[in-house]
C-alpha cells in the first residue's frame, strides 16, 4: 500500500487503496467536526457517545484495511524474497501489538 525499497503492493491495487482510503478518512473527518459541532451545541452526551463510537469503528476498519494491505503485499513479497521468516514475523506481531493496545 505505501511503498517502500522492499515493499510493494500488488500491480493495480495502490491507487485504488489508497483512493478508497482516503474517500473513508474525508468522512472520518466530517464525523469528527460534526462531534465538535455537537459539543458546542450542548448536545445529549449519548448522541455525542454514538458519533464517538461510529468514528471509532470507521477508523478501526480504516486500520485493518491498511493491514490487509500490508499483509497482502509488503509481507507477502519479503516472504517469497530471502528475508528471514522469523524477523518479517516479529515485526508483524510488535506492529499488531501497537495496534490492540491502542484500542
Amino acid at each position: 500500500m505505501f511503498p517502500t525499497s522492499d515493499c510493494q503492493p500488488p500491480p493495480g491495487a495502490a491507487l485504488r487503496d489508497k483512493e478508497d482510503l482516503l474517500v473513508r478518512l474525508s468522512r472520518i473527518e466530517g464525523q469528527v467536526r460534526g462531534i465538535a459541532r455537537m459539543i458546542r451545541e450542548d448536545r445529549y452526551c449519548i448522541d455525542i457517545l454514538t458519533q464517538v463510537a461510529a468514528v471509532c469503528s470507521a477508523l478501526k476498519t480504516v486500520a485493518l484495511l491498511v493491514l490487509s494491505a500490508h499483509l497482502r503485499g509488503c509481507v507477502a513479497h519479503r516472504l517469497s524474497s530471502e528475508d528471514d521468516p522469523d524477523t518479517i514475523i516479529d515485526e508483524l506481531l510488535e506492529t499488531l501489538k501497537r495496534y490492540l493496545n491502542a484500542g
